[in-house]
């Protein structure tokens, strides 16, 4: 590969649930324009005084990734799954997750995940339309592949 070679094509999402799915699933056919995302993540609390001191503070905060699934992925009954096992124990499982990006030479690793929204169905116009779920992590870990 070439050290411009930033394609996404080859990259590997693999989830665990515990205590719904045995063994980690890797996710696939993910929607053409974004596969997936994170929003930036806050790290500093801050406050102007009166006088003009920008006063701050380091605050934990969490990660919020943003998946979306073609309309024809099968990887969307994994989030359908977990939403209803969620219904039915009126509780809330853990997630974990690794994204490895192969192009880039980098890895990481999701811990303490909640899946907190869902599409329940895909939009429809000419075509059916990619869904998107949420996920809410703990914190994410880079590393070298």
């Amino acid at each position: 590969m070439s050290d411009y070679d930033i394609t996404a094509a080859n990259s590997v999402f693999t989830i665990t649930v515990p205590g719904l799915y045995n063994t980690p699933i890797t996710l696939e056919n993910y929607a053409a324009d974004r596969a997936f995302e994170t929003t930036a993540r806050d790290l500093a609390e801050t406050a102007m005084s009166i006088d003009g001191y920008l006063n701050a503070g380091w605050i934990p905060t969490p990660v919020r990734q943003t998946i979306s699934l073609a309309a024809s992925s099968e990887s969307g009954l994994v989030f359908e799954a977990i939403a209803a096992a969620q219904d039915a124990q009126r509780g809330l499982y853990r997630l974990g997750a690794e994204i490895q990006l192969p192009s880039i030479g980098r890895k990481y690793t999701m811990v303490r995940g909640l899946l907190q929204a869902v599409a329940v169905m895909p939009s429809a116009g000419r075509v059916l339309e990619a869904r998107s779920f949420e996920i809410l992590w703990e914190r994410v870990l880079p590393a070298a592949l």
